[in-house]
């Protein structure tokens, strides 16, 4: 599809899946970054930031220059509130506790970019959970599934069963809203071959 290789700057095996599912040929490097952002961003500015800081962190590691970066970075937000990847297993008790029966958000920021382009955004989608009971709860948490998500769960493992509804992205929440990267990657290879 590219006449340059495409890196995927993620630790995460779930943007690894999405994107080699989207059948894309890449490779991995991951962004060592600390994900600190300015209190004073709201919850879209917050994590395209992030993206950006994991984007430019590996672009500073290239040799060569001939090269589409993609970063992401997602979060949960729960009446504004951020629910971030659980300390233990009270933390992830408290954050299900709240999702259980309501609304919340997931915000990905993306950035991608080239030497000669960068292209940044945030995708939110809305996501509902049915009221989970307690015996549920702690029987995911002893799963230890939640402990490397933010807001405490996966869309794509146990936790699906705790999901009534989706408005947006399905892959947003997983974390790489795969729609909008892929017409962003469209842009790019029309852009090279014309």
């Amino acid at each position: 599809m590219f006449n340059r290789s495409i890196i995927l700057a993620s630790k995460s095996p779930r943007r690894r899946e999405i994107l080699k599912n989207a059948g894309y040929v890449f490779t991995v490097m991951e962004a060592d970054t600390e994900e600190n952002v300015p209190d004073l961003l709201s919850p879209s500015e917050a994590v395209i930031e992030i993206a950006l800081q994991k984007a430019l962190y590996v672009k500073e590691k290239l040799s060569t220059n001939n090269s589409i970066i993609i970063a992401a970075d997602t979060m949960v937000f729960k009446n504004g509130i951020l629910m971030g990847k659980p300390k233990d297993s009270e933390d992830a008790y408290y954050m299900l506790k709240q999702l259980s029966g309501d609304w919340h958000e997931v915000y990905s920021g993306y950035c991608i970019m080239s030497d000669e382009q960068k292209f940044t955004g945030c995708e939110i989608t809305s996501v509902k959970f049915r009221t989970v009971l307690d015996k549920e709860i702690n029987e995911y948490i002893r799963s230890g599934e939640p402990f490397d998500k933010a807001g405490a769960y996966g869309v794509q493992d146990r936790a699906s069963t705790f999901v009534e509804r989706i408005e947006g992205d399905f892959f947003n929440v997983m974390g790489l809203p795969i729609c909008r990267i892929s017409q962003i990657l469209n842009t790019i290879a029309s852009e090279i071959y014309t």
